[in-house]
């Protein structure tokens, strides 16, 4: 294992990006401990899922207490991302766990996931635009379709999350914005879509936990950084425009991306 303060300072890298742009940890953990701390593609997934567990926990019962979470659209989701979260993690428990196989398999849906994840970034708010713009005989006629669509996204984002860690934050926020651009203001949007990737986390983070791939000494250390780093990014003031640290993000996911596929 590496030094401990580097997974200590890892942590708090990522705790203060997500406080300040809302990229979920699976965009930017899971990589750090595959490419920076030489992890198995198992045991970073599965490390990363319960690091991101306990931080979006704590997320969502703020914005429950604040009322800012549509609850019927995180159980549409649900119903989709449950299931294929629990599906993913019996292929796991019916493939060796050293199988190079996985391995691969895990690296490519990732490499994949990150640079779909930094177009979402890049794009985010072009998308809500777009949204915003459609008119109210286009939401009407797409009504009748929404939840089949966001029961179909779930299933989408619950296996990709329980396979790579990634795709509950920006990709379920870009479904999201496609799919109720009228009904969720922004910050319902990013309430809604946390509060949905929490039992996501839980059911495949459990899952993994289950079949040992979870590191938990690194784990520790690494909630040990990123629980300060959140804070502190929630609580101060003086941030970097948005637009400039999600383009900072996504060109380092896409070059995270290219590494995984070259190597």
């Amino acid at each position: 294992m590496a030094d401990p303060l580097l997974y200590v300072v890892a942590g708090l890298v990522v705790g203060v990006l997500i406080g300040f742009t809302g990229v979920s940890s699976g965009s930017l953990m899971t990589p750090i401990l595959v490419m920076g701390f030489g992890q198995s593609p198992l045991i970073a997934v599965g490390t990363d899922l319960v690091f991101a567990a306990t931080t979006k926990l704590v997320a969502t019962t703020s914005f429950g207490y604040q009322r800012r979470v549509d609850w019927p659209i995180v159980g549409r989701l649900a119903v989709g991302s449950l299931p294929s979260a629990a599906a993913v993690i019996v292929w796991f428990w019916l493939t060796p766990p050293a199988g190079p196989v996985v391995d691969h398999v895990i690296l490519r849906a990732l490499a994949a996931m990150l640079v779909v994840t930094a177009f979402g970034l890049l794009l985010q708010n072009r998308l809500l635009r777009l949204g915003w713009q459609l008119s109210p005989a286009a939401l009407k006629r797409a009504e009748r379709y929404k939840p089949a669509l966001t029961i179909a996204t779930g299933v989408l984002v619950g296996a990709a999350v329980a396979l790579t860690s990634v795709g509950a934050g920006a990709l379920g926020v870009v479904a999201l914005v496609y799919l109720y651009p009228l009904r969720l203001t922004p910050d319902r949007l990013v309430a809604t879509d946390i509060a949905h990737a929490l039992p996501v986390a839980i059911i495949a983070g459990l899952g993994h936990a289950a079949l040992g791939h979870i590191n938990l000494v690194a784990l520790g250390f690494l909630l040990l950084g990123s629980i300060p780093g959140v804070l502190f990014a929630a609580r101060t003031a003086i941030r970097l425009p948005q637009v400039v640290t999600r383009t900072l993000i996504a060109a380092m996911l896409i070059a995270v991306a290219t590494r995984i596929v070259l190597s």
